[in-house]
């Protein structure tokens, strides 16, 4: 089961969005004001927050997670690991008040999406990381995502996991190729095409398929697509806008076409073959999921110690097998591609979790969408999606 078939609760932390989208007065916390007294060194823990179906567990025994053991046995450090994020917004206005009011959150590693990232670090809300105490993520971290726009150099973030957001599509039933994300638009696919509901999700492929830089993408960028869409609902191309159930759909073939993830697709294709996943010609976005050190955590030390460990790329690798999501750490594919196991060395050729150079040079991250177009771009995309 994929874990993303399991989130996505859409409209669960509207609250919240609003929270973060329109500014909170008096909320930005200035760097001298982020840090607390580091107890690390006496007190050997962490709290590590995450979303569920994100970490390797034994097969034997789910309740087991293999590479956090080792990390414990190795370190003596106990890491309390709980599954409580199930939709940005939400753990936001989770946690939100505490931050804004300088208060610890009682946990020291948080993960959420690249885009939300975006909104605790321009708030302040999270500790610029220690890199010299960090040599396998120095190292180790994938060129493609070292700079995101709104965290140069990765100080405040590094990715968990990534991912990209192309087209999959059944090529058995559709009897042709897509090689363009304009493919989507052609009348055979009228009314059996689906498209993602959540913005920050969507945009950025739909964009580049009408040739946008969405590295510095504009407001007439967002309009041209967005006029795009309102004709495509108007003359019923588009069939739905979706969280994670296009899955269903897919698989049952009342969806030819939809924009889709790939950690999802590389399930699907274990069970239907027929399924492609495909990176338009155009470009697609490369995302991630990052962890984060809260502001006021208590251990801090502890935490980068953990954020660099799953930087080792056996660690990685071993990560990168179970969850089978794009791995943020190139250097792992050769410690699968050596594995004795021959579906292990397998994943070490799969494009969906090492991107081949020809699909990395169609990869890009698209700049985050700041404080102030939010509100605007997002009464605009949810009148179109009907949110």
């Amino acid at each position: 089961m994929s874990r993303r078939s399991l989130l996505r609760a859409l409209g669960a932390g509207a609250g919240a969005a609003a929270l973060a989208g329109c500014g909170v007065p008096a909320a930005y916390i200035a760097p001298g004001d982020r840090t607390a007294a580091d107890r690390s060194a006496a007190d050997k823990r962490l709290v590590f927050a995450n979303w569920p179906l994100y970490i390797d567990t034994d097969d034997k025994n789910p309740q087991r997670r293999p590479t956090l053991e080792a990390f414990e046995k190795r370190s003596g450090i106990s890491v309390k690991y709980t599954e409580e994020i199930n939709d940005n917004d939400e753990f936001f206005g989770k946690i939100s008040p505490a931050l804004m009011n300088h208060q610890d959150t009682g946990r020291d590693v948080i993960v959420v999406s690249d885009w939300m990232c975006a909104r605790y670090v321009r708030l302040g809300w999270v500790q610029e990381m220690d890199r010299a105490g960090q040599p396998h993520v120095a190292r180790n971290l994938d060129p493609l995502l070292r700079n995101p726009s709104f965290d140069p150099g990765r100080r405040h973030t590094v990715p968990w996991q990534s991912g990209i957001t192309g087209i999959a599509y059944n090529r058995k039933k559709l009897g042709r190729e897509i090689r363009h994300t304009s493919d989507l638009w052609k009348p055979d696919l009228r009314g059996r095409v689906t498209l993602l509901s959540g913005m920050d999700e969507a945009f950025a492929l739909l964009m580049m398929g009408n040739g946008a830089d969405v590295t510095r993408w504009t407001a007439d960028d967002f309009h041209r697509m967005t006029d795009q869409l309102r004709r495509l609902v108007r003359e019923r191309h588009i069939r739905r806008f979706t969280g994670n159930d296009y899955i269903k759909e897919l698989s049952s073939g009342d969806v030819l076409a939809c924009q889709a993830y790939s950690g999802d697709i590389i399930q699907l294709q274990a069970d239907n073959p027929d399924i492609q996943f495909v990176v338009p010609e155009e470009g697609a976005e490369l995302w991630a999921e990052s962890m984060m050190i809260p502001d006021l955590a208590r251990h801090k030390r502890n935490a980068e110690r953990l954020i660099d460990y799953y930087y080792e790329p056996e660690v990685a690798a071993q990560l990168a097998a179970s969850v089978n999501y794009v791995c943020p750490v190139p250097a792992a594919r050769e410690v699968l591609a050596s594995s004795k196991d021959k579906d292990t060395a397998a994943l070490a050729e799969n494009p969906l979790i090492f991107p081949s150079d020809r699909m990395r040079k169609r990869l890009a991250t698209a700049r985050d969408i700041s404080a102030k177009e939010r509100p605007v771009f997002e009464k605009e995309w949810n009148e179109i999606v009907g949110l």
